[in-house]
């Protein structure tokens, strides 16, 4: 008993001493560990991706931006730095942990992390007080998703999208493309080489 007491400190000290060490990228990976399919890869997008799975949104027509799997905001600061003084960020993850850590490090009034499903999106918005996103953003692994998880999650977010408004991906494998293909009227891609792994960018547009 007196042994295991004393063990307790001294395990909190070492974790809090790794936290420091690896910052971000420890609770990335602690994220990958506890939930591998949700998650998708082990390390974050480069700021090469970052930029060009951007580069199509119109900010100053942008009011409402929704991310899905936000991780450790490797895109919600570049979002924020773009985005318009009265405009909102929604990111949403079922990973508790990755909520807590944007809540405690990204100090922006703009800024909203939802501990929730995409599934859900239609009613988190509205939750918020908004009708529609203008565009939602996703590195969500849609081919490891659990079954139907994927198609609802694409139907949910063609749903939630204003029309002019899209459905911006970030995938590994080409996947994603066949859930988006049956509700989104174009749909462009991309693919960027400077990541680890390489990944194919999709960008879908809901006309009307």
């Amino acid at each position: 008993m007196t042994n295991s007491i004393a063990k307790a400190p001294l395990i909190g000290r070492i974790k809090l001493r790794l936290q420091r060490l690896f910052g971000a990228w420890g609770v990335f990976f602690k994220g990958f560990v506890k939930h591998p399919v949700m998650v998708g890869s082990i390390i974050p997008s480069s700021a090469i991706t970052v930029t060009k799975m951007l580069e199509p949104v119109k900010w100053d027509e942008c009011d409402v931006f929704v991310e899905y799997g936000p991780g450790v905001g490797t895109f919600c600061r570049p979002v924020l730095e773009r985005m318009k003084p009265d405009a909102t960020l929604i990111v949403i993850d079922l990973n508790p942990d990755f909520i807590d850590y944007l809540g405690k490090t990204i100090g922006d009034s703009r800024f909203f992390p939802i501990h929730g499903s995409a599934a859900d999106v239609q009613q988190i918005i509205a939750d918020l007080g908004h009708e529609k996103a203008d565009y939602i953003l996703s590195g969500l692994p849609f081919s490891t998703l659990p079954d139907q998880l994927g198609p609802k999650i694409a139907l949910e977010t063609y749903a939630a999208i204003r029309p002019g408004g899209a459905f911006l991906v970030y995938q590994f494998v080409k996947k994603a493309r066949q859930f988006m293909a049956p509700h989104f009227d174009h749909i462009d891609s991309g693919y960027s080489i400077w990541n680890i792994l390489p990944c194919h960018l999709f960008w879908g547009w809901k006309t009307k």
